[in-house]
């Protein structure tokens, strides 16, 4: 049959090779896959290209997507809905395969409760905030992105004995933000998932800095919500309704807070949409493979309406329902395991007298 394959939300890491697995397994079991650009807009506009073995060989090491994405919901409008089904029926797509976050893959799974279109999806977001699986491909670059940032970061704290603050990507979840500061030594991690307490943040600042290490690292989600952000805040929103985050500057209003509360000149940076390029790490190499492949495979078997996931160190089929269900956040547990590592003062206080 013919089956489309589209990738839709934020590009990331992990996106091309998991068109190149699904496209190598497609063909092997004698389908032709055909790549639909930009997304769902593709699909409703009949945007299409040929994938062959040629086209996808080498796109493995490769950032990005060969096939563009966009943010578009075609559900917003009734008219593009229809356009969207009668492509398919015109391309005589036999299945799509939708790579994406929550917001691409709950319009496949509408499209496939509503619509009856065959669908396959895979999940991909560099937040690690899908339900239904272990990890997402995307997550590990990001992290590595922003981990080596960190360690710059760690390098210029030092030389000027100042506080800085990195922010990173993460909407919801704080998945990002808790990984980079476990593996780039933060300390301190703020996350949407768990209430802010600046001032305690500021106290372990300050003991941190004046007990002799004299400069100090806090990473934060673009996410959080502070105390202090008032009503003047803007609010955008795309089109499946989520805040637009870009204005809200929420590392350089709490390194600002930093400065005025502990007297310690406080820089900040904002590492942004670098996350989202580069070449893949291996393991996001790797696991976004799996993924293509297994979702090709569940084409072939008559599987719809399911999502390929990571469980364990196996690639299973579960529900795109019970995916989408909820967002996976970082458990409070989670957090918690992490304080023990950048929050060591208030955990093992010094002892007085002479060791």
């Amino acid at each position: 049959m013919r089956v489309g394959i589209l990738t839709g939300g934020g590009d990331c890491p992990g996106l091309n090779p998991a068109i190149r697995g699904a496209t190598l397994r497609l063909i092997r079991d004698g389908h032709t896959p055909i790549g639909v650009l930009q997304g769902w807009k593709g699909l409703i506009e009949g945007l299409t290209v040929p994938l062959t073995e040629e086209r996808v060989d080498e796109i493995i090491r490769e950032g990005g997507t060969i096939l563009g994405t966009s943010r578009t919901n075609p559900f917003k409008n009734p008219a593009d809905v229809q356009r969207l089904l009668e492509n398919i029926e015109d391309f005589n797509f036999g299945a799509i395969i939708a790579i994406g976050g929550e917001d691409t893959l709950g319009v496949a799974r509408r499209l496939y409760t509503e619509h009856g279109v065959r669908v396959v999806g895979v999940p991909k977001t560099m937040d690690n905030d899908l339900g239904g699986t272990d990890f997402t491909f995307g997550f590990d670059s990001a992290v590595s992105v922003a981990v080596e940032a960190m360690d710059r970061l760690r390098d210029t704290a030092k030389s000027h004995a100042r506080i800085i603050v990195l922010e990173v990507m993460g909407r919801h979840a704080g998945w990002v933000a808790l990984y980079a500061g476990i593996g780039g030594g933060a300390d301190w991690i703020l996350i949407p998932e768990v209430p802010v307490d600046l001032n305690a943040m500021c106290h372990y600042l300050k003991e941190v800095y004046y007990g002799g290490k004299r400069y100090g690292l806090v990473v934060v989600s673009e996410g959080v919500e502070l105390p202090f952000a008032g009503s003047d805040e803007p609010v955008h929103t795309d089109e499946f309704g989520h805040k637009v985050l870009k204005e809200r500057a929420v590392g350089s209003r709490v390194a600002r807070y930093i400065e005025e509360m502990t007297g310690i000149e406080t820089r900040d940076a904002v590492i942004g949409h670098i996350q989202r390029g580069g070449p893949p790490t291996v393991f996001d190499r790797v696991l976004a493979t799996r993924l293509g492949l297994k979702a090709a495979e569940l084409v072939s078997t008559g599987q719809f309406g399911m999502m390929v996931a990571l469980r364990g160190v196996e690639i299973v089929a579960v529900p795109l329902e019970e995916a989408l269900r909820a967002p996976k956040l970082v458990p409070y547990e989670l957090y918690e395991e992490a304080r023990q590592i950048f929050q060591r003062v208030a955990l093992q206080p010094q002892r007085s007298g002479a060791s």
